[in-house]
Parts: C-alpha cells; sequence; structure tokens
C-alpha cells in the first residue's frame, strides 16, 4: 500500500507509540523542564510542560523510563508544534533532530 492510499491517521513514515514517561527538557543553559513524553516516533515526539517554548528554539530531551534505565533516549528536538491545554499543561511536538550519546 502506498502513502496515497494509507488513510489520514496511517499517513506518517513512522508509527507513534504511547509512552507517557517522565522527559527533561533543556533549553541551552538558559532553563530546564521536567514534563511527560506521551508519545515517541522515529521522527518526532509530544511533550507536556508547565509552560510555553519558543517556536523553532532546539532543545535538548532526555526520555527516561519507568523501568530504571535511564536515559532511555538522549536527542536534540526542534519545536515544531505548541498548544497551550490548561496554564500548566502545554502540550510540545518536536522533530528530532540527532540522537546524543
Amino acid at each position: 500500500m502506498n502513502l496515497a492510499n494509507r488513510s489520514y491517521e496511517e499517513k506518517r513514515n513512522f508509527i507513534r507509540m504511547k509512552v507517557d514517561t517522565p522527559v527533561d527538557v533543556k533549553l541551552g543553559q538558559q532553563r530546564n523542564w521536567e514534563g511527560k513524553c506521551h508519545n515517541l516516533s522515529g521522527g518526532g515526539m509530544l511533550i507536556s510542560v508547565p509552560e510555553m517554548l519558543p517556536l523553532g528554539a532546539e532543545l535538548e530531551v532526555t526520555v527516561s523510563s519507568h523501568h530504571g534505565h535511564h536515559p532511555m533516549l538522549k536527542a536534540l528536538a526542534k519545536v515544531c508544534r505548541v498548544t497551550l491545554k490548561t496554564p500548566q499543561d502545554c502540550r510540545v511536538g518536536l522533530e528530532i533532530l540527532s540522537l546524543l550519546e
């Protein structure tokens, strides 16, 4: 099946995995946030953090595991989408630019 014949939800290069695990986010040396990674794919992730992040910002993201494996994933990522759900829950769509370590 080619990409055009797939349903809308399946038109991605990578399948999204629901993970709901802790995530640490760093914006240079300036700011750090703790949040939650809701889903993860080969090209990006959806996280929630307690405040808005700037579009286009490059972040260092470390996704942890509930099973004690740390870090499960460490990557340089770019903010592609920001949605404010509540004043303390900002959903951030990230594109993975490169894996670290």
